[in-house]
């Protein structure tokens, strides 16, 4: 699939795999981040057969600054960064990249919400590109079968539209699908 970038003018390119009993996102996004300089991102993620975040793999590259990180989450939900624990984290049950809508899909396909029920979930929000890691509360609402409404911890939100996978086709303001398989 690939998503337009509406306020960066970038692209971002992501597949979606089951392997066995589990998913696994991986993609490439390339935004120009506010001051002109352009950004290169590639990340990596795997879910348990529930959508419950296992791993996060991440590296963002801007002029010759590269850098990376590297995330597991034990099957009791505990955070680990090369090794170290993160503690902070242990409320998170997902991660949102935002650099991509694809981690949209995560909790949107592990709530199977029924149409008019809501939950609020906590996510570790990876921001581009320092790729520090803070906690972000959200709101999943589904509106009805294709759409959601979004509401995030930082008083942003959207209507969201989705395929039958729960992957983003529209997200106004922010990402709108350019093609997909």
């Amino acid at each position: 699939m690939v998503w337009r970038n509406l306020a960066t003018h970038g692209s971002d390119y992501c597949s979606l795999w089951q392997i066995g009993r589990s998913w696994r996102l991986q993609g490439t996004a390339i935004a120009v981040l506010n001051e002109g300089r352009p950004m290169l991102a590639d990340y990596e993620i795997e879910c348990d057969q529930l959508w419950h975040t296992r791993r996060v793999a991440a590296t963002c590259l801007t002029g010759s600054t590269p850098r990376s990180i590297d995330l597991m989450v034990d099957a009791s939900g505990v955070w680990r960064s090369s090794g170290e624990e993160l503690p902070t984290l242990g409320q998170c049950s997902d991660i949102d990249l935002a650099v991509t809508p694809a981690t949209n899909t995560l909790p949107i396909r592990r709530l199977n919400l029924e149409v008019g029920q809501s939950q609020e979930v906590t996510a570790a929000w990876l921001k581009f590109p320092d790729l520090t890691l803070e906690i972000l509360p959200q709101v999943y609402t589904r509106l009805g079968p294709p759409r959601y409404h979004y509401q995030s911890g930082t008083g942003f939100s959207a209507e969201l539209l989705v395929d039958d996978l729960g992957r983003i086709t529209a997200y106004p303001g922010g990402w709108e699908r350019a093609a997909s398989l």
